[in-house]
């Protein structure tokens, strides 16, 4: 079948010398590729993909990062809030206890100044009254100083009584 082929060609030796020069040709080509072209392609080719893989690998750590630090937020901001939602409970809870202690305070000194107003209209009352007792007793002395040196007549009392009165309104 090969003296076929070759018989097929112009001259059987030239088909035949060409054919095989063709062919070492053609491994001397692919021995030359597979030892200086192949070889670095192939490096080439392994560096993309090891490139390529430790891309993915960094991308993927990158994301895992973010979705952690997004979640750390997260978790900070409602801290946060929570924080801040007990700083106005405690703000609101002491305006509560101080309006309170404000209020008790302004009943206490009312009570006490009533307290105070009520024992000085006392002590006054109680001075007035031994002013007046003092007086009465002063008037009475005087009435029996009087009875004693003359017997009254009813006019008489009645002046007395009257003059007694005017006394009264003139201190």
């Amino acid at each position: 079948m090969l003296n076929q082929i070759v018989l097929a060609g112009a001259s059987e030796g030239l088909a035949l010398g060409n054919m095989l020069f063709v062919l070492v040709a053609f491994l001397i080509l692919m021995l030359l590729l597979k030892k200086y072209a192949w070889g670095p392609v192939v490096k080439m080719m392994e560096k993309r993909a090891e490139k390529v893989a430790h891309d993915l690998d960094t991308a993927e750590e990158a994301r895992q990062q973010a979705e952690e630090m997004a979640s750390k937020r997260s978790t900070q901001l409602q801290s946060a809030r929570t924080e801040a939602n007990g700083i106005v409970a405690d703000a609101k809870e002491a305006a509560g206890k101080q309006r309170d202690q404000i209020v008790a305070d302004a009943q206490a000194d009312a009570q006490a100044t009533k307290e105070q107003a009520s024992a000085q209209i006392a002590q006054e009352r109680s001075e007035a009254m031994a002013g007046v007792k003092g007086e009465v007793a002063d008037l009475s002395v005087t009435i029996a100083q009087k009875i004693i040196q003359k017997e009254l007549k009813l006019d008489d009392q009645k002046a007395l009584i009257d003059a007694y009165i005017e006394g009264l309104g003139n201190k």
